[in-house]
Order: structure tokens, then sequence, then C-alpha cells
């Protein structure tokens, strides 16, 4: 393995350390890149906590977003397990992108998508970002983890 690819797992944190939004967004990457099953669920949630339209609307922007990533990425992001309690490096700036981009902290979204796709494809993340971290926003209104039900991470670290 190279050492980009280390740098971008790296353990930084806590999934339990991180806001409803934040977790939120690791957490639906981490879906989304798990394969059919994983986007399956995601796409569950949404309509759960939002509704039939609404959550057809959210899965469609994850979609984009990810998609986004992974074609236009500037090297591949590197993801924990789904169930894995650590946060890693690139999940880390994915997350704070989203956060930044559901506060309207536009210049802090995009410099933050600038780290992780293409510099021509880091305005159209920023905006995806802002749609993913609004909705995020209202799913996790009042609540300390996002509705999804699944299981928080547990204390173990691996």
């Amino acid at each position: 393995m190279s050492a980009p690819f280390k740098r971008g797992g790296a353990a930084v944190g806590r999934l339990a350390d991180l806001d409803p939004i934040e977790a939120g967004a690791v957490m639906y990457l981490r879906m989304w890149s798990d394969g059919e099953g994983g986007r399956a669920d995601a796409a569950s949630d949404f309509q759960v906590a939002l509704g039939a339209e609404c959550g057809r609307a959210a899965m469609l922007t994850l979609d984009r977003l990810c998609s986004l990533c992974a074609t236009h990425g500037r090297r591949p992001l590197i993801r924990h397990g789904l169930g894995c309690a650590c946060l890693g490096a690139d999940e880390n700036c994915f997350a704070q992108m989203i956060a930044a981009a559901s506060e309207g902290a536009r210049e802090d979204a995009m410099m933050l998508a600038s780290l992780i796709v293409r510099p021509d494809f880091a305005p159209a993340l920023a905006s995806l970002s802002e749609e993913l971290g609004l909705t995020l926003r209202r799913m996790t209104a009042g609540f300390e983890m996002p509705i999804t039900g699944h299981q928080p991470p547990s204390a173990v670290l691996h």
C-alpha cells in the first residue's frame, strides 16, 4: 500500500466525537461505498426520516456526491468499515466539507472539496455537499445521532 492510501485511512479520531451532521456524512459515505446493500439501507433511512419523495431526492444527492468523489477524485477516498468506530483522515475531510457547507461556509466547503476532487469539480462537490448537509441537518435536528435504525458504533477502536 502506498503512502497516500495509508495517510487517507489513518485514524484521526472516533465517530462518537463527531456532531450528528459529520457522523451522518461519514456513515452514509460508508454505506454508499458498501455497494447495493448499503445503498438500499441509506435509501431506506432517507425515506423513513424524510418521506418517500424527499427521501428519493436525498438518495439522489448522496449518489451524485459520492459518484463525483469516486469518478473525479484526486485519489481514491479511503474509508473505514461500516461498523468501525474509527474516523479516517479522508472521512474526516469529507465530514468537515459536508458540515461546513450545511452551515453556509461555502469557502471552507470549497477548500475541502478541492482536497477531494480535481479543482474543476470542486464547485459541484461543494454544492452537492450543501444539499446533503442540509438534508442531514433536517434528519438530525434535536438528536445526538442521526435517526437511521442502525446501531451507533461501539467504543471499540477497530
